[in-house]
């Protein structure tokens, strides 16, 4: 069973950075993709970035430029470095798996099946 525990979260203004981390366990790397989803109050849960093989990450476009996803398989984790934060990119973040190949070069909830309980993030202008 995948069991997914979001880290990092907090408060920044503008302009700021977070690093997010997922400890991740019971899962393998060959088996599943891994991914970061955001989801703001009153709107629905959407994809930030996903990864599948090694660090080469996809993105929406909304985060572009800004987010780096990574993963060390070493440790087990997930994260994702934010940069340049905007107040729009407040909301809850969740660390998400899905099994391969549905989630490959997907952002779609309904293609991730595991969750972390999440870890908010609050941007200040």
């Amino acid at each position: 069973q995948v069991q997914l525990v979001e880290s990092g979260g907090g408060s920044v203004q503008a302009g700021g950075s977070l690093r997010l981390s997922c400890a991740a366990s019971g899962y393998t790397d060959s088996r599943y993709c891994m991914g970061w989803f955001r989801q703001a109050p009153g709107k629905e849960r959407e994809g930030v970035a996903a990864i599948y093989t090694g660090n080469t990450g996809y993105y929406a476009d909304s985060v572009k430029g800004r987010f780096t996803i990574s993963q060390d398989n070493a440790k087990n984790t997930l994260y994702l470095q934010m940069n340049s934060l905007k107040p729009e990119d407040t909301a809850m973040y969740y660390c998400a798996a899905g099994v391969r190949p549905l989630c490959i070069w997907s952002l779609r909830t309904s293609n991730f099946g595991y969750w972390g309980p999440g870890t908010q993030v609050t941007v200040s202008s």
